[in-house]
């Protein structure tokens, strides 16, 4: 039914807005499904999940794909994050685009100094808090939300410092109102997002099909790759790629600048196929037969 960003500075109060807005929706009177997608669902440390990018990267995929398993038009999802970057906000966007369900953005918008002097208590009773230099970096690459953005609009703001946070602020009531509100021909301050042919393409039967196709292509050129560097020169009499698997017939060295340049094709029209056909493969194996076979035409013997 709906999508709500949760977003704002580290230690800001976002935690607390998405339980006073959980709490809120649970007691209006549609008597909503709510979920909150946090870190702390999946028993991650802040810390450990912002230590450097590849960390945060990881972070935020494992959010967006339980995001992506969760929406649809039965209940509300909340995202209670960071969700600093306008990229990934545009991500979530497109998700709830895909799902055609409401969306709209909570923001708790504190002073840097405020947040640092929260998070500086929280590490003094020793709640969770983030490492000074980590919070310092966080703060540093916050991209506020702006909503002129179709991603951060409709925007709700919370200001928790000056009037602090409670399921009868202002924000929330508001929140609460668009997420609950009836739609009919009439409603015009509500906006259900419609799924285009791109979005609806791209929620494939499995939400981790693409990492899946990319995942398998790689190994299968580590496997080529080292079948031929293990031939000394000449060319593998046929490389295995594993039980079940086809085997790869090549006449001659393919260097891994061509099986990159291959591999980037392969997925290119794979993708594009799912267009107007079925979805990428969702698991290993059937991706790299797939793949197997298309080297095989490519550079394969006759």
């Amino acid at each position: 039914m709906a999508l709500v960003v949760i977003c704002g500075q580290p230690c800001s109060g976002k935690s607390t807005a998405a339980i006073c807005l959980s709490e809120a929706l649970k007691e209006s009177e549609s008597k909503l499904t709510v979920r909150v997608i946090d870190e702390a669902s999946f028993h991650l440390d802040r810390n450990q999940s912002y230590a450097n990018m590849t960390a945060e990267k990881n972070l935020r995929g494992v959010l967006r794909s339980e995001v992506d398993r969760s929406v649809s038009k039965d209940n509300i999802i909340i995202i209670d994050s960071l969700n600093s970057i306008k990229g990934y906000r545009y991500e979530l966007w497109c998700l709830a685009r895909a799902a055609g369900i409401r969306y709209c953005v909570l923001f708790c918008d504190a002073e840097d100094t405020q947040c640092q002097k929260w998070n500086e208590q929280r590490r003094e009773k020793g709640e969770a808090a983030y490492d000074d230099a980590i919070f310092v970096d966080l703060a540093r690459r916050f991209e506020r939300p702006d909503r002129r953005n179709r991603w951060d609009s409709p925007l709700f703001e919370l200001w928790p410092y000056k009037d602090g946070i409670q399921k009868s602020s202002t924000a929330i009531l508001d929140a609460v109102s668009y997420l609950t509100k009836q739609v009919d021909s009439k409603s015009r301050d509500v906006k259900i997002l419609q799924p285009t042919i791109a979005t609806q393409n791209t929620r494939f039967s499995e939400a981790n099909s693409l990492y899946e196709l990319d995942r398998a292509t790689q190994e299968v050129i580590s496997v080529i790759v080292e079948a031929q560097s293990q031939a000394i020169g000449a060319t593998p009499n046929g490389v295995s790629l594993g039980q079940g698997l086809p085997t790869l017939n090549i006449s001659r060295s393919v260097g891994l600048p061509e099986l990159r340049r291959l591999r980037r094709t392969f997925i290119k029209l794979t993708s594009q196929t799912s267009l107007s056909g079925p979805p990428p493969p969702s698991d290993a194996e059937s991706a790299k037969r797939m793949f197997v076979d298309y080297l095989n035409r490519e550079v394969g013997t006759a």
